[in-house]
């Protein structure tokens, strides 16, 4: 039931994370808040595939 799912933010172009989610609890794209390196402040990321 659980997908591996990579995080990524739009604006700096960062695939930085990967994690899981249960696709039938939560059939939208996930987002969360993490940290950026470049931008060095936490910014939202969000489910690419």
């Amino acid at each position: 039931m659980r997908k591996n799912i990579i995080l990524g933010n739009s604006k700096t172009g960062e695939r930085l994370y990967l994690t899981s989610k249960n696709t039938r609890n939560t059939p939208e794209k996930l987002k969360l808040l993490k940290y950026s390196p470049k931008l060095k402040k936490k910014i939202l990321f969000t489910e690419v595939k």
